[in-house]
């Protein structure tokens, strides 16, 4: 397949875990996907410990993909203990699942693109532009839809903070895209298009780009955007551990050496997940107040090793 000529727009950054992009920081913090369940604990998780002294959106880097990126995004806006009660009510659910979860009855071109993310076992060029070009051509709902439906949980109207970085993906050229507060994109297109899972939600605009979920990269965490900072916090689906065949871009091992990656660039990190979960209680409404349960638990189990590593 020929090579696309990227666009000058600044938004693409190759994945370098040996550019040291966090160099300089002293905190950073990294949100990845995993859907409504991992909403739920990473709201619950960060709640507990903020609610504890340990203010983890204070980090000089915050980065957020998929599911993460909405968490991300609520906690640099400031809005933490909102969504916490929204989420412990159950409040928005519906436009919540709707922006989020998948919808029944996939139409062919749908599960076309589904099947393609799903079964990819690389991220190489070629292989992320196929899925990105069926997501593209897949019949599903109108892009703007789904930013209505997430504008009910991301009130921010203007970039929230400097540190927040959302990942997503250019669904022609695959590239890998960076937003941030320089990029000129609001909020709620940043989130739609970092949680865009390909055949399930439309690629967002993204400036001229159309992009699609952050994890089709072969990452859903995107390490390399803290990698030299002196400290990150990770709040991550799988430690790679549950990983045993090909899946989502991503392979076994693939998690591991991100994470080792990470570490060999000189950061001291704090990895957490939530354990043991059946891939349907991802998007799993009913299966919300256990994870938010679950991150709370697990918070306070961590505060007094959190609050060493945060000081």
């Amino acid at each position: 397949m020929p090579t696309v000529e990227a666009q000058g727009d600044g938004l693409a950054v190759p994945i370098d875990m040996s550019a040291t992009r966090g160099r300089g920081l002293d905190t950073s913090l990294v949100l990845g996907g995993g859907g409504l369940y991992f909403v739920a604990w990473q709201v619950g998780y960060l709640y507990t410990a903020h609610q504890a002294g340990i203010d983890l959106g204070s980090a000089a880097r915050v980065v957020g993909t998929s599911a993460g990126s909405l968490v991300a995004t609520v906690l640099c806006h400031g809005r933490l203990g909102w969504l916490h009660a929204e989420v412990s009510a159950l409040a928005h659910m519906p436009a919540l699942l709707s922006a989020m979860a998948p919808s029944t009855g996939l139409s062919p071109s749908q599960e076309r693109a589904l099947m393609l993310f799903g079964e990819a076992g690389d991220a190489q060029p070629q292989t992320v532009q196929s899925i990105g070009r069926a997501a593209l051509a897949a019949a599903t709902q109108d892009p703007a839809r789904v930013r209505g439906n997430l504008r009910l949980i991301v009130t921010a109207r203007t970039w929230p903070s400097a540190a927040l970085h959302t990942t997503c993906v250019d669904a022609y050229t695959g590239e890998r895209c960076v937003v941030n507060h320089d990029s000129g994109v609001r909020p709620i297109s940043a989130v739609a298009a970092s949680s865009a899972v390909p055949g399930i939600f439309p690629p967002q605009p993204i400036g001229d780009r159309r992009c699609m979920d952050g994890g089709v990269s072969g990452t859903g965490l995107h390490l390399d955007l803290v990698a030299g900072a002196r400290r990150s916090v990770i709040l991550s689906l799988s430690d790679g551990s549950n990983v045993t065949e090909p899946r989502m871009t991503a392979h076994p091992g693939s998690i591991e050496a991100e994470l080792a990656g990470l570490t060999a660039s000189g950061t001291t990190t704090f990895l957490r997940t939530p354990g043991a979960l059946e891939i349907a209680d991802l998007m799993d409404p009913a299966a919300v107040p256990r994870a938010l349960l679950a991150g709370e638990q697990q918070a306070q189990d961590d505060l007094d090793e959190l609050k060493a590593f945060w000081a």
